[in-house]
């Protein structure tokens, strides 16, 4: 669709953008530059149209009216850039519209209960500790060794998969988690492995309706709304939708809570005297440093974004990065300040479209650095070793070294 132009108030803002066409990356310097030109752009052009004509939004309280209205602003990304050529997956929530969305969440969430997961704690905190159990004296990477393989065996156990295939999962995590949006070749490697996982999957999903088993494929080919029941392309997709993002949340949210601790010794000696102060931790990590740096919006007819014509079919990035860290919402919002009041922090998103597995990523966070303090009194990032970072839309280091002594 042809899209409305704006000049005057879309273009590069001057010192915001003005030699860039596309947004700052968090790799090579951790994302120091990309927030510095968020900080900018909220100031100066909370809406800009990058080259390819998207527009990208920035403070806090439009970020969020965009995620509440979802009839102008369409999460079907694939079926409104297309066309309606192509159709997302019914499983693959972050993608559907009301009203299938609604009766989609509430077949999944039949399966995918705060009963489930309050029920997986004790195996996770055993799970835990076998992990660092097998992890190096004096120093290891915290990602290979605990917030990488965490995750994607608890999802592999949920969904019932053979304890041998769980390798597979990782694999298939670390290739969807280095996705380049921004990257037709990136793309089509996710899309292919996306394929991969659902045709893996397939004969699991057959298995568990010829013969339930108690585990989460089960429970979701199970689960009835409305006298209807999930599709097998519905079961795999949201099996590979909780595969990339919950393996990503997990794995980032436990690495991050250990870089904002890292710079503060004294917190970290009272939260180490005082476990109850790990969920203020872990809330204001995810406001600082959300996993997950911007999702993405369709317009699905004119509208204003912060005073700002966009026109029908148009790709709007909500960067929830620079959202958490509005001024407007956040006293001294680039501090780590655990305990600060963060009912308004929208690292898992808004409105219909809250991240599902929320409770799952912050249980599973809470146990790692419950069994880091309870084995280790020193904890530290090595800071002689230059981290890696990822590149996109991913706002974590790929690797953390830590050095640690046991206690």
């Amino acid at each position: 669709m042809a899209q409305q132009s704006t000049p005057d108030t879309l273009d590069p803002a001057p010192g915001a953008n003005s030699s860039l066409d596309r947004p700052p990356t968090v790799e090579p310097d951790g994302g120091a530059t990309l927030l510095a030109w968020a900080a900018r752009m909220r100031e100066e052009q909370p809406a800009w149209r990058d080259a390819s004509g998207h527009v990208h939004v920035f403070r806090h309280a439009d970020v969020q009216r965009i995620l509440a209205d979802p009839a102008t602003f369409s999460s079907d990304t694939v079926g409104v850039l297309s066309g309606g050529e192509k159709q997302a997956p019914r499983g693959t929530l972050l993608l559907l519209d009301p009203p299938l969305h609604g009766k989609m969440r509430r077949l999944v969430s039949k399966a995918f209960t705060p009963g489930l997961i309050a029920g997986l704690e004790p195996w996770i905190t055993e799970l835990t500790g076998q992990l660092l159990d097998a992890a190096p004296e004096g120093a290891f990477d915290l990602v290979d060794t605990l917030a990488n393989p965490l995750p994607v065996t608890v999802i592999a156990r949920m969904l019932g998969v053979p304890a041998g295939d769980r390798g597979r999962f990782q694999g298939w995590a670390d290739q969807l988690l280095s996705t380049d949006p921004e990257d037709p070749d990136s793309v089509r490697r996710m899309e292919e492995t996306a394929v991969t996982i659902s045709a893996y999957l397939q004969g699991f999903i057959e298995a568990r309706r010829r013969e339930p088993l108690g585990d989460l494929l089960s429970t979701l080919v199970g689960a009835e709304v409305d006298g209807e029941r999930l599709e097998d392309e519905d079961i795999a997709s949201f099996a590979t939708l909780l595969l990339l993002a919950g393996h990503i949340t997990t794995s980032v949210l436990v690495g991050n809570a250990l870089l904002c601790l890292d710079g503060d010794p004294g917190l970290l000696a009272k939260v180490r005297a005082d476990r109850s102060l790990i969920p203020a931790v872990l809330e204001e990590t995810l406001r600082l440093r959300p996993p997950f740096t911007r999702i993405e919006r369709v317009t699905t007819t004119g509208t204003t974004v912060a005073g700002t014509a966009v026109g029908p079919g148009t790709l709007v990035h909500l960067w929830l990065l620079s959202a958490n860290r509005d001024e407007r919402v956040f006293e001294d919002a680039d501090a780590f300040r655990p305990g600060r009041s963060n009912s308004r922090q929208i690292a898992f998103g808004h409105g219909i479209h809250y991240c599902i597995g929320a409770p799952l990523a912050r249980l599973e966070g809470r146990i790692a650095l419950e069994a880091l303090l309870d084995r280790y009194d020193r904890i530290g990032v090595d800071h002689t070793v230059r981290l890696g970072w990822h590149g996109t839309n991913v706002f974590g280091a790929r690797h953390l070294p830590l050095r640690v002594h046991r206690a």
